[in-house]
Parts: C-alpha cells; structure tokens; sequence
C-alpha cells in the first residue's frame, strides 16, 4: 500500500516500526524529519507498507535523492513492490536494506530497468543500552562543534564521505553547517580537534550515531573510542533508551571499538548499487 506523505504512512506503519526500533532506526528516522519538513527533499517521495491479512509485515520508502530504503520484507512481495517504485521513479540510485530483501529488491529492479546491480557497501548495525567508558580514557575531552570549527570539519567530511563510497545528497559544508546548527556535531579535543562524530537522527527512544571520524595522524591513540563513548553517553542522559550506530564490516578496527564501548549487534545491512 502507497502513502500519499510521511504523515500517513507513519500513521499506519509507526507501531509495527517501534517494535524492533533499533533495527527500524533509519526509516522512522527519515520518515518523521520528511514529516516535519517534506521541503527538505527532492519529490516525489515514496513510502509503502506491505500488508498481508491487514498487517503490516514490511516498509519501503524513498525521500531524494537517496536510495530506496527497506526493512525486513516478505520475498514474495518483491516483484510487486519493485514495480511499483518503477511506477514512481525511471532511475535510483541504488537499494539499502537487510541483505536478503535488498539484494532481491535490487535485482528485480535491474530486471525491470535493465540496470546493473553492484553490491555496495555491507553494515551491521549495533545498539547500546549502557555504555563501558574506555580505560584509560584518551586525553582531551568531548565538546560540541561551532562553526569556527567548520575548516576543520569540512576536509574530514569529505574524507569520511570518500571512505564510505559513492554517495549522493548535500557536500559536506551543508552537511557540516546543518549538524552544527542542530547542535549534534562533537568534537574530541586534545588540545586541538583530533577526531569527530555525529547525532544526526533520532527516533522516540533510540538516537543514532554516524559521522565518527578520525584524521591519519591522530589515529591509533583512542581519541575515537573516548569520544563514541561520551557522545553515546550524551544520548542516554538526553532520555534516549538506546543509541545506535552503522560499522563497515570491512573496517574490524572499528567493529572492535564499538563493541568494547558495549555496542552489540542487531542485524547486517547492505546497500545494492545501480552505477
């Protein structure tokens, strides 16, 4: 079932979401920012539920110009639902989800574009109830970023951008700018700022965490365990339940960090890209 906004299809899809909110953090994430400001994004939207017996079993949405995003969904719906989005949109940029629904979404999408379907990037998504604070802790501490600091954190977004690979959507100064304004960009400060990371999106009892990032030459020293930690503690004190974040499974430094921190896993994600 089609939702003609964020409003309704969250009037029907939101209790079924909150049920694995850890897992459902990106879509509810998404979903309730187009609510508030449906300007922010390139129409048209998209945003679906998949119903068997008149449940909710699954969700699809789409706000541009990034990729079509999906939950858990039934694999007999796929055709239904890839045709559907053709209905909407002739190109995307490409498909992020559960591994099995995205590869299956993605490939009957190139079947019906005649698109080639590229495995991207393969996350895995972590949550912490409460927080191990590293020891010894590294030396500085964590203060939110202002834009005197926008110098530095424009080259380190664009270096965290590269390293995620292909991306679409706003540079990395709007990035830097909007992040500072919402008061949800940190810095670890050792004298200087040495490493950063982000509370871009949050949903009603789970904040997430992205944008964690450390320069070569400040590396290796704990800046960015320290900083995860008290970012993610942050969260918690704010009301959050839960903090979430997304590691590269390719990056086994980073999954270390996070799970030392008392990060702990809650399913693998994969993005599906239509060069």
């Amino acid at each position: 079932m089609r939702h003609p906004d964020a409003r309704a299809f969250l009037a029907r899809a939101e209790p079924w979401l909150l049920r694995r909110e850890a897992r459902n953090n990106l879509v509810l994430g998404f979903t309730s920012l187009a609510a508030r400001n449906p300007d922010r994004y390139q129409p048209p939207l998209y945003f679906a539920t998949i119903e068997r017996a008149d449940q909710v079993v699954g969700c699809a949405f789409r706000t541009p110009p990034y990729k079509l995003g999906l939950t858990r969904i039934p694999l007999a719906a796929v055709p239904l639902l890839a045709r559907d989005v053709a209905s909407v949109y002739e190109t995307l940029p490409g498909v992020l989800g559960p591994v099995d629904a995205a590869q299956a979404v993605a490939d009957a999408w190139a079947g019906l574009r005649g698109a080639r379907a590229t495995p991207g990037l393969r996350q895995r998504i972590h949550r912490l109830d409460s927080v191990r604070f590293p020891s010894p802790i590294a030396p500085g501490g964590m203060r939110m970023a202002t834009d005197a600091d926008l110098p530095v954190l424009i080259p380190w977004l664009t270096a965290f951008r590269e390293t995620t690979g292909p991306r679409v959507g706003e540079e990395p100064e709007a990035t830097a700018r909007r992040l500072i304004d919402g008061g949800s960009l940190a810095l670890w400060v050792d004298q200087v700022p040495v490493s950063m990371a982000s509370f871009p999106l949050h949903t009603r009892n789970t904040g997430k965490i992205s944008h964690v990032y450390t320069p070569r030459a400040h590396r290796r020293r704990g800046y960015a365990s320290a900083l995860v930690a008290h970012l993610s503690s942050h969260i918690l004190e704010s009301g959050f339940r839960h903090a979430v974040l997304f590691t590269d499974l390719a990056n086994p430094t980073a999954n270390h960090i996070y799970h030392e921190v008392g990060y702990r896993p809650v399913e693998d994600v994969m993005e599906v890209d239509f060069p």
